[in-house]
């Protein structure tokens, strides 16, 4: 059973996670979860299957996403959004343009995987995305399939990741933008795994950031408590996840095995204005 009654950052075959939304459904109810949020990345896609499979169940789905913003030229900043109207036509007009130039990009990056003597099949590229969107995530696993790679953490380190020899960038919102449009969409802006990028949450509790992911996928008691520190002093809600994919696909932990506490759900809830 998991270690925790909620997981707040779980990824679908919509995006780039290893399982459809209805079998994260099953994973969680069979691991004993009251709670999840599905949170793929720029796309909602995923959300109403979820809703639909935890029909009946004890299992509560919070419609969610993961934003993908940029720090011009440095590194990306993700937001995640909770509760938001997920049929929003703004929001879906931006998730769509993203999506679009995630698959261009992707492209570009397989073609200069080519260029530096690591050639993969395109087609297998999308056979591993399936319905979901193109990302780096299926261009790592076509590399561990070709051999060129053991691990998918290893493709980003030698190939795709920020830096590596097949990166190539692709135009992304603000961290700023990103909170104003799941603020727009009605939902509740949360900065995702942001141990490295704390420097940024005074200007977006400006704009509206509304809670801090702190029990994150295998971050350390040390580092929970910096960062519950942090939320306390911004007044932002300790929020948090496991970032499941798919071992396959990812080798972190677990669905539930990050220690989320109940009271998460109950303070995001009452935000919301939605009680349950």
């Amino acid at each position: 059973m998991s270690i925790s009654q909620a997981d707040l950052h779980l990824h679908s075959t919509a995006s780039d996670g290893q399982y459809t939304p209805t079998e994260l459904v099953r994973l969680a109810l069979g691991e004993g979860l009251r709670a999840i949020a599905l949170t793929d990345h720029d796309t909602t896609d995923g959300i109403d299957e979820a809703l639909k499979a935890a029909q009946g169940t004890a299992l509560t789905v919070i419609p969610g996403v993961e934003i993908s913003t940029d720090v011009p030229g440095k590194y990306e900043v993700h937001i995640l959004g909770y509760y938001i109207d997920h049929h929003y036509v703004s929001l879906q007009e931006r998730l769509r343009s993203m999506r679009e130039s995630r698959l261009s990009r992707a492209r570009k990056m397989w073609e200069r995987l080519s260029q530096v003597g690591c050639p993969v099949s395109w087609e297998r590229v999308l056979a591993l995305a399936g319905d979901g969107s193109v990302g780096r995530p299926h261009i790592a696993q076509a590399l561990v399939e070709a051999g060129y790679v053991e691990s998918v953490q290893d493709a980003f380190q030698r190939y795709v990741g920020l830096g590596a020899l097949a990166y190539i960038p692709r135009p992304k919102l603000l961290p700023q933008q990103a909170v104003q449009l799941i603020l727009a969409a009605g939902g509740l802006p949360v900065l995702a795994h942001p141990s490295k990028v704390i420097q940024h949450i005074p200007a977006l509790v400006k704009v509206g950031l509304v809670g801090l992911e702190i029990y994150y996928n295998r971050y350390p008691e040390a580092e929970q408590r910096f960062l519950a520190g942090l939320a306390q002093k911004y007044g932002l809600i300790a929020t948090g996840g496991s970032d499941f994919h798919g071992l396959q696909i990812l080798d972190t932990v677990g669905i539930g095995e990050a220690p989320v506490p109940w009271s998460t759900v109950e303070q995001l809830q009452e935000a919301s204005g939605r009680f349950r």
